[in-house]
């Protein structure tokens, strides 16, 4: 695809100028406010508008997402044709195949000063999707050369790698027209669940160290709650230290996923597990948060619970006390040392960190537990200790020997695994069904009607 000429694009730029969204969330932080975050995407312009709307005018301070369909994220861009001829309903916003008038329509009069819009995909492939980018002046998307290679699909890493080298190098001409770009790194959520945090924080820096070599400066780092707080802070702690200690820039912010797993089954537990991943956000200093909606283990949310997450994870972060003048893990942490470990050996086998990423998988020094992508050497194992923890069962070849303090080798068979992956839905539905506070005890939250029949067939059978 070719791009527009400069003098098109400029014109274009003239006429909606969209802010750096870094910057915005940054000065939001800084203000004492939580960025909260919809993951909102629909097929039908008109809808999509009405969800952009929506989360605007959300009692909080909000950021705008266009999340694109399953189709484009691959690449099947003729299937998107045909659906949209079909007028067959996709899960997410074809952002390529819509024309770029029908696109700057969803956003006219919406996305302002006071309102950016993101992009996400989920593409190892994304150079058609970064040209519509480029045409539509949107400036603010995620992903990243191993977190949206490995967990989706079958592209080769170096593919991947080489992808994103290229995109983030045609992200950067949007400066060509005075517009700042921002990439956002998914490597703190590899997996969803069950990977040890250190990995997840180790990925997460280094994809923004890959993006800071290739042009990009404007730069959030991802990282998705766990299971457990105390082990979530360090990770958070860490990863902002890695940060100030080594990245490049100084345009930069800490993002929180809301549990990415399975996900709890009650009204109650949904929301207790979320006000607990925007207790994180705001204890840790971190500036956004990706909120995720009751309904998530059941359907596709509606817009109305989507803007009832965002109020109820604002609502948790304003009662929620930020860190003390000067902390945000400065202190040493069993987490920081690993990361830094994994980050420094990884930074160690090439100053091209493409080519680093690479050899770090090859040599299983970089490697996602239950990740069966080809790349991924498929040693390490992890699981969730007593102490409700992610611990290391096996390294593999990590290069993390006398650094890391893995359990007694342990094997992981098909029960453990479902019970760890079921974990957390089970602990916050049971607390949920047997209790009534929110987060903290601080807001309760009433059981829906569905909540209470689950509660009489429990104690039907107890």
């Amino acid at each position: 695809m070719s791009g527009l000429p400069l003098r098109g694009r400029a014109a274009r730029a003239a006429r909606q100028q969209p802010v750096d969204f870094g910057a915005f969330v940054r000065a939001a932080g800084e203000g004492g406010r939580l960025v909260v975050q919809p993951r909102m995407g629909f097929g039908d312009p008109a809808l999509m508008r009405e969800g952009l709307i929506a989360a605007k005018g959300a009692d909080a301070v909000t950021v705008g997402t266009l999340t694109l369909d399953s189709y484009t994220r691959v690449g099947e861009l003729d299937a998107v044709e045909e659906a949209l001829r079909q007028g067959i309903s996709l899960n997410g916003y074809p952002v390529v195949n819509h024309p770029p008038a029908t696109t700057e329509g969803v956003l006219a009069g919406v996305r302002d000063a006071a309102f950016p819009v993101q992009v996400r995909h989920g593409s190892a492939t994304p150079i058609d999707i970064f040209w519509a980018l480029l045409r539509l002046n949107l400036n603010a998307t995620e992903g990243g050369p191993v977190s949206y290679c490995l967990p989706y699909g079958r592209t080769p890493l170096a593919d991947g790698i080489k992808n994103w080298e290229a995109c983030c190098e045609l992200y950067t001409r949007l400066r060509d027209v005075g517009i700042e770009p921002h990439l956002e790194t998914f490597g703190g959520c590899m997996m969803g669940q069950l990977c040890p945090p250190s990995q997840l924080v180790a990925i997460s820096f280094l994809e923004a160290m890959f993006f800071a070599q290739h042009g990009i400066t404007s730069l959030s780092l991802s990282y998705a709650q766990q299971t457990d707080m105390g082990q979530d802070r360090e990770a958070v702690g860490a990863l902002r230290r890695l940060c100030a200690e080594l990245l490049p820039t100084d345009n930069w912010h800490v993002v929180i996923y809301a549990y990415m797993g399975v996900y709890p089954e009650t009204y109650r537990g949904a929301h207790q597990l979320l006000g607990r991943a925007a207790e994180l956000a705001v204890s840790t200093g971190a500036h956004r948060l990706i909120v995720k909606t009751v309904a998530e283990s059941r359907r596709i949310p509606t817009i109305a619970e989507n803007v009832l997450a965002l109020e109820y994870a604002d609502a948790v972060a304003r009662a929620t006390r930020p860190p003390s003048a000067g902390a945000g893990g400065e202190a040493d942490s069993p987490t920081y040392a690993e990361a830094r470990a994994l980050v420094d050996a990884v930074l160690g086998l090439d100053d091209d960190i493409g080519r680093a990423l690479l050899a770090a998988f090859r040599r299983g020094w970089l490697d996602v537990p239950y990740c069966v992508h080809p790349d991924n050497a498929g040693r390490a194992r992890s699981y969730i200790g007593p102490d409700g923890r992610l611990h290391w069962a096996d390294l593999g070849r990590l290069p993390l020997r006398g650094v890391a303090e893995p359990g007694p080798r342990k094997r992981i068979g098909s029960a453990e695994l479902l019970a760890d992956l079921f974990h957390i839905r089970r602990s916050y539905d049971e607390q949920a069904l047997d209790a009534g506070s929110g987060p903290g005890g601080r807001r309760p939250v009433p059981a829906s009607p569905r909540d209470r029949d689950r509660r009489t067939v429990k104690r039907s059978l107890t």
